[in-house]
Parts: structure tokens; sequence; C-alpha cells
């Protein structure tokens, strides 16, 4: 996360100086979202056969891909295969097979009880580590640049340190404990195992698929407004350097660390499913604001009011997730919905770079993301509010038993 938070920030402003358009940026973060989609849907789905340490190591791996080839090349051609099959993250966020895979393992160790809050300190952590990698890459190239590098120079280096990162990244995946591995199945569990049709997936598939179209929606509006989009876009609008951006993301992600931690507390109360619905609404009215702001400061402001809420929905999104499949479907349940969602916020970065291409409908992607992202809320809380998972039904349970006694 560290890593993805580095090159977000001068993602967008790199590729613009290695000479590509504002709609060549847009289709090449598109189909960076699109590879990386295709690339862990066929590796999550194949981590609890094949091993999930190894799976998460062949992810390091193409991190080191994409990295060298952007590192090294300033044609468009390679520069797009290159995004396509490596793993690099445009939006800052969780893109790639880690995340599925990273799920599945956690829920095999933790008690259903503890799942929530374990996810929720799991997402502060990379919320802490997206933060200081944005506010590490945006401080870089704003000193390499103050030491005489060209603008073109100092981004390079953060993107060959990217690449350096995902060799660090294969090799802490190779001591990981062999107990996130799926165990060997029982007697009990080997008809469940030869049931398997459809992408690891038998009982829970028409769950998880509604899950995913819903959370593709949800990602599609998010991907109109991904990190390197918001900072390109505060370059443009505000003339805001380089440093400052990598501040801007540094509070905004310490800010989404701290409401996903505060998630697994108000879920405890109100249920997975109110809490991403009820925390979600108010964050996208927030982002709906930004561009109506008159100058820089009130629009980081209100920025960083949307990120104070924004991710209680994602702890409580992947611990849902988790709680209403079997386990031996976590590792492909997660890997579909992922996909989903990176499927969805591939297609979207395409349409943010023709908008922001054009001065008078270069703040449209705000309007069009909150509009889209209130949609998702109705529809998930209308879906899915009946759907409650065990762990809170055994609570409700409970709760009946001593108000009888």
């Amino acid at each position: 996360m560290f890593a993805y938070g580095f090159l977000s920030v001068i993602l967008a402003l790199y590729l613009a100086q290695v000479g590509l358009s504002e709609a060549q940026i847009g289709l090449l973060l598109t189909l960076t979202l699109l590879g990386d989609a295709l690339i862990s849907l066929w590796i999550t789905t194949r981590a609890d056969r094949m091993g999930r340490r190894r799976m998460l190591i062949l992810g390091a791996a193409l991190m080191v891909l994409a990295g060298i080839v952007f590192a090294f090349s300033r044609s468009f051609i390679p520069l797009l295969i290159a995004a396509t099959i490596g793993v690099i993250s445009p939006s800052g966020l969780e893109v790639g097979p880690f995340l599925s895979i990273e799920q599945a393992g956690l829920s095999q160790i933790v008690k259903a009880e503890g799942r929530t809050h374990t996810f929720a300190w799991y997402n502060l952590t990379g919320s802490f580590a997206t933060a200081l990698g944005a506010l590490f890459g945006g401080g870089l190239a704003q000193i390499l640049q103050g030491r005489g590098l060209t603008a073109l120079g100092s981004y390079r280096v953060i993107v060959i340190g990217y690449a350096v990162m995902g060799l660090v990244l294969g090799l802490f995946f190779a001591f990981l404990s062999p107990s996130v591995e799926v165990p060997p199945p029982g007697s009990s569990s080997a008809s469940i195992s030869t049931a398997k049709k459809r992408l690891g997936l038998h009982r829970s598939w028409g769950v998880v698929i509604k899950l995913s179209a819903l959370f593709s929606l949800d990602a599609f509006a998010g991907g109109l407004v991904l990190q390197s989009i918001l900072a390109y876009w505060f370059h443009v609008r505000f003339k805001a350097p380089p440093a400052l951006l990598g501040g801007i993301f540094f509070g905004a992600n310490i800010l989404a660390g701290l409401s996903a931690l505060s998630a697994a507390k108000i879920a405890s109360k109100i249920g997975l499913i109110r809490t991403m619905v009820f925390t979600h609404i108010p964050s996208n009215i927030f982002l709906i604001l930004v561009p109506l702001m008159p100058n820089l400061p009130l629009a980081i402001a209100v920025l960083l009011l949307r990120f104070s809420i924004s991710q209680m929905d994602v702890p409580t999104r992947q611990s849902y997730t988790m709680a209403v499949v079997d386990p031996d479907e976590r590792s492909s349940a997660a890997g579909i919905t992922g996909m989903s969602r990176t499927t969805g916020a591939s297609l979207s970065p395409v349409l943010a770079g023709a908008f922001l291409g054009q001065r008078a409908l270069s703040s449209f992607p705000f309007f069009l993301s909150g509009g889209l992202k209130l949609v998702y809320d109705l529809l998930l809380y209308r879906s899915f509010r009946n759907l409650k998972p065990p762990q809170e039904i055994q609570e409700r349970l409970g709760e009946s038993e001593n108000g009888l006694g």
C-alpha cells in the first residue's frame, strides 16, 4: 500500500510528461485497472487450490514487471501492454490479487466475531501506509526537482522505486506463515469441494454475483475520481505543486484509515449493511461539493471531510462478503467481488480523461461519481438489508434469549 500511494500521486503527471494526452492517460488508466481485474481473477480463483502464498508472490512479480516497463519506456504501446498485464494502482487503493487472498487468509485465522475488527485494523494499516507513500512520493518529486532534476526525471525515480518495492514485497510473501493456506479437506468438506463448478464457488454463487454487480457500480463511480485523477485535477485547477498534493493525500488517507477503524464499533451496533450505507451517503455528498468550492483551502477541507467517513464501508463490506460465503469459497468470493470492483473502476478513467480534457467539463467527474454512488447505496440497502451474516443472527438470538430470561 505504501508503494501504491508512492506512485499514484505522480502517475498521471508522469504520463503527461512522457507525452501522453489526457485521453491517452485515461485510456491507459482504464486498461491498467482492467488488466489488474483479469489477472486478479485468474490468480484468486486458483489461490485456494494452488497456494495463497505462491499466488501472492506472483502478484508481486507483476508489480516489478509493470514498474520496470513504465520506467524505461516512453512509447504508448509498451506502456499499454505493461498496464494491462502488470499490477499498478492509479487510485492509490488496493488492486491486484493481494487484498482478496489476504482477506481469505485473515478469515482463516481469526474468529467470526473478531473479523470486522481485524479487517478495520488491516485497512487502517493500509491507509496509513498509502498516506505515507503519497507524502513521500510527492515530497521526493519536489526535492529532486528543486535539486535540478527535470520533472520527468524525478517522476521516473519514483516509478523505479515502485518496481523495487514490488521485489521487496515478494520477499516478504515468501516468508508468510503456512497457516493462511486452506487446510486439507476432511470427509465433511470433500463433497463440497467436488461440488464446485463455477470459479471456485458453489452455494454462494447467487449472492456473490449480486454483490459483485453492485460493487462494480460503486467502483465505476469511484474510478471517475481516482487519486491520480484527483491529484491531476487539483494541479490543473489550483496549480497545486507535487509536495502539496502529497500532503493532501497523506491527510486524506490517514482520515480514511481512521474512519475504517471506527466502522467496526458502528457495525456492532447497527449491523454491517447499515454501516456500509448510512456512512457512505454523506461521504458522497461531500464528494459532489468539492468542485463547487471557490478556492484551494476550501476544496481541500471538503475533500478531507469526505475521506474522514469514506472508508467505513470498506472493512464492513469485506467482512460481510467473508461472512455470507463458505470458508472454502473465500478466496474466490473475494477475488470475484474484487475483480468486479476493479473492472467497474477500469471503465471510468477513460471517461474522466475525456472530461478533464474539456475545461468546461473538468469538474463533471465529481458530480457523476457522487450521484452514481448514491444510487449504489440505495440499491445495496434494498437488496441485502434482510440477508444477515451468521454472526449478527446469533447475536440477535442471544439478545432475544436474554430478554426472555
